[in-house]
């Protein structure tokens, strides 16, 4: 559909215009179905139309393409499949496969049902044979330790019986048992036979198992236990556990069903044992040669498993993105309509204007041989187009900083050129010590020297944010270090860098150089605060009336920016009742007061003058008439402020009255003649003079317009007071972050200095240091980066700033890397 036009500067994109967004255009494509798929990829590859859902009424499984995507969602979900068993495996997919990919979806959707059967196939075989592994393994351990058992039992009997026999040609003891051999075995009926029961149990279940067996039995049990030093595989769950190996002997069968159904309750795997020595030494034989063959039919069946999975790996990123670009293309043909033909489908869209050439179309229609071409037509409307800023690298953060407050309506006036500066500007205000900049700045410059490989890495979400406003963070170190000089702050200490202190000490007497004594003896110090008044009893008083005023002048110049930037809005879209009874009343009323004010800090720094000026401005108000006396700045100041304050006081209803009786007016100017006037043929009625006016055909509410610009005049009137006020937190900040970087120099570094021990010394400097990190580098940028945020959003971008429009999101397949499936 389009073809990027040359600039005016050249090459093969337009300049970037960041102040107003793109100029859009609603536009309809007609395309025959045989090149529907071909010219909606072109499309996507391109990424310069916003497509509307004309099937909105429709739901999923009723649309054109419904089988196509349930075609492409199975096929997504054989690959999150294939991803699950990779990472599995260890595997790692290929970013860059050396073979080609198919290209063909049906190639694809059949290659992909066979390497899942496949993989199924052989998961299978493994599960069953690594599950007769682990019964083998088990079996075994249980042939070794109830053997074990078993052999220890009869050579204490066989001890036993030699210790009776030797006892019998003796006298009869208390220990003689009543009933001998030659008795017992006379009477076969008198013999017990016990039964036994021999597994496995997990060993943290061993003792409740045991408990249970005693209770369940009334104690008419003997179990013995042996721990397995290894951990085992669990046949039933595929986990590494714990083990202990049982034997559990009892008589009767009402005994041994409560065994059997203890033991599944408390998962103990049970398994056949003979206790003839000669059987048992057989089994483990079998045993063991039976584990060796499953060895090796296991190891070759992971080598197949994993020679599938990396032929799957090698080409994994390419089937993936194959998959979501198909899916993406057909959910977009669901948007369109179908002609009543079915012949073409119908598409409407948004577009930028630069995007006309209709190369795309041209060149589907011919790689498709479709017999017609695609039609592709512009079309007139009332509606809102979409916001589109074409960014780049660097100032795409600052423009997601506005966005985050709100998208800029459709060619207002764009608050993110001027963030560009302003922002880390204020930010280092707040910030000014150029030792901490330089510290941001190094963190940075790893980021942006880093950047394509994190780019292509997964990050978690506060590494990535940190990422994604490098060079935003990259601005505010500069303008750091840039104010930090002005302030003479490094890590809190002054240093003579332009120059040599103006001031010196008045005798070599001079005890106190820093709080008495001192007199000028050099010109001015050249760029910013003299170092001396740093440790000066003054200091305080000194940076606490600069910072202050200093706040104050930079929040009435931004606030002028904005009313400024309103004037712009209301020429570009030829509202001229918002200039007249809005923009100048407005610039009016801020500059009578705090303009003035600006006037009065910048005279005051200038003469030198010891005028109080919280003393002007409250008399301004409150005794107008009085004469001023020490408190004048310069000739006439009493007949200005008189002049100010009238103007101020008009400005109000100015902003007030006449906008909503102006509107009025215009609305009945508008409809005045509408029932005389001649039809309009339809034709006509398309014509793009009829679009501009979105209000045309509405209602007008004069109430509603009245208190809307009654609550505007308030709020205005109270901001202009409440908002100059919100800039002192630049003064607030910027004393809290340099007198915190005083505390940890003075009390933490230097304390550890003056002991003269270097063990104090390495543990001060590593307090200092992580002093530093958390709280100056970290916490007090993140609040100065917050107070930064709001500032822009509340103080400045309310003078102008509607933002209630919406982004312009338009079907391309370079946004598909950023979704997640």
């Amino acid at each position: 559909m389009a073809e990027l036009q040359s600039g005016g500067g050249g090459g093969c994109c337009p300049p970037m215009d960041l102040f107003r967004s793109e100029p859009m255009q609603l536009v309809q494509i007609i395309i025959p179905i045989e090149s529907a798929h071909l010219t909606v990829s072109y499309l996507g590859e391109l990424g310069l139309l916003q497509f509307k859902d004309l099937n909105s009424e429709k739901s999923p499984f009723q649309r054109t393409y419904a089988a196509q995507i349930k075609k492409c969602a199975e096929m997504a979900r054989k690959l999150r499949f294939f991803k699950e068993q990779m990472l599995k495996a260890g595997i790692l997919s290929s970013v860059k496969s050396t073979t080609r990919a198919d290209n063909n979806t049906d190639d694809l959707e059949v290659k992909l049902g066979d390497l899942e059967a496949e993989l199924v196939e052989i998961n299978a075989n493994g599960d069953k044979l690594q599950r007769a592994h682990s019964e083998l393994v088990e079996y075994k351990l249980v042939l070794q330790k109830a053997g074990e058992f078993f052999s220890s039992a009869l050579t204490s009997a066989a001890a036993q019986q030699r210790e009776m026999e030797s006892q019998q040609t003796g006298e009869m003891t208390i220990e003689t048992p009543l009933l001998t051999d030659k008795e017992m075995s006379a009477d076969p009926s008198k013999q017990i036979k016990l039964g036994f029961i021999a597994g496995l149990v997990p060993r943290e279940k061993s003792m409740s198992f045991e408990r249970m067996l005693f209770r369940a039995t009334r104690g008419n049990v003997f179990l013995r236990q042996a721990v397995v030093d290894e951990p085992v595989v669990d046949p039933v769950s595929g986990e590494k556990m714990e083990k202990n190996v049982f034997v559990v002997f009892y008589s009767g069968e009402r005994a041994k069903n409560k065994i059997l159904k203890i033991c599944d309750a408390f998962g103990a795997n049970r398994y056949p044992f003979n206790e003839e020595f000669d059987k048992q030494a057989q089994a483990i034989s079998e045993v063991s040669g039976r584990l060796s063959e499953l060895k090796t039919t296991l190891d070759a069946g992971l080598l197949h498993r994993g020679n599938l999975l990396q032929t799957i790996g090698d080409q994994f990123e390419q089937w993936n993105l194959l998959v979501k670009k198909e899916k993406s293309i057909y959910h977009t043909l669901n948007m369109l309509s179908l002609d009543v033909t079915k012949k073409c489908l119908v598409g409407e869209g948004w577009s930028p204007v630069f995007a006309t050439k209709q190369d795309a179309l041209e060149r589907a229609a011919f790689d498709s041989n479709s017999q017609v071409g695609a039609i592709f037509q512009v079309l007139h409307t009332k509606e809102s187009p979409p916001t589109y800023f074409r960014t780049n690298k660097f100032t795409s953060a600052f423009q997601e900083i506005v966005d985050a407050y709100g998208v800029a309506k459709y060619r207002e006036a764009n608050p993110g050129v001027f963030t560009i500066v302003t922002f880390p500007f204020l930010f280092a205000v707040m910030f000014g010590d150029w030792g901490h900049g330089i510290c941001l700045l190094l963190g940075t410059l790893v980021l942006i020297v880093r950047e394509k490989k994190l780019a292509s890495q997964k990050l978690d979400d506060i590494t990535d944010m940190t990422f994604g406003g490098r060079y935003v963070i990259l601005m505010m170190a500069l303008f750091s270090i840039y104010t930090g000089l002005i302030y003479n702050e490094f890590f809190s200490v002054p240093f003579e860098i332009f120059s040599h202190s103006a001031y010196a000490c008045r005798d070599l007497s001079c005890s106190e150089a820093t709080t008495v004594g001192l007199i000028k003896v050099r010109d001015t110090y050249p760029f910013g605060v003299d170092p001396v008044w740093h440790g000066s009893r003054s200091e305080l008083p000194f940076l606490n009336s600069l910072k202050m005023k200093m706040s104050i002048l930079l929040g009435v110049a931004q606030m002028n920016l904005g009313i400024i930037l309103s004037y712009f809005n209301a020429t570009f879209f030829r509202i001229g009742v918002n200039i007249w009874c809005q923009f100048i009343p407005q610039i009016i009323f801020l500059n009578s007061l705090f303009g003035y004010l600006s006037l009065l800090i910048i005279l005051k720094w200038i003469t030198g003058s010891q005028a109080d000026l919280y003393h002007v401005m409250i008399y301004m108000f409150l005794s107008p008439t009085d004469e001023l006396g020490d408190n004048q700045l310069f000739p006439g100041q009493k007949t200005a402020q008189l002049v100010l304050l009238l103007l101020a006081f008009v400005s109000v209803p100015w902003m007030l009255l006449p906008k909503p009786f102006i509107l009025k007016m215009q609305h009945q100017d508008r409809h005045q003649g509408q029932s005389y006037e001649a039809l309009q043929s339809t034709d006509e009625s398309l014509q793009p003079d009829t679009n501009h006016d979105s209000h045309g055909h509405e209602e007008f509410e004069f109430s509603e317009v009245f208190v809307h610009q009654m609550i505007h005049t308030i709020e205005f009137v109270l901001g202009a007071v409440s908002n100059t006020a919100s800039y002192l937190r630049l003064w607030a900040l910027s004393l809290a972050h340099s007198e915190l970087s005083s505390v940890f120099y003075e009390k933490v570094l230097l304390l550890a200095w003056g002991y003269n021990n270097i063990l104090i010394l390495i543990v001060g400097i590593i307090v200092f240091i992580f002093a530093t990190v958390g709280v100056l580098l970290v916490m007090e940028t993140l609040s100065a980066f917050l107070h930064a945020l709001r500032l822009h959003w509340v103080e400045f971008q309310n003078k102008f700033y509607e933002g209630d429009g919406y982004k312009f999101s338009p079907f391309s397949f370079a946004l598909l890397d950023d979704e997640d499936e």
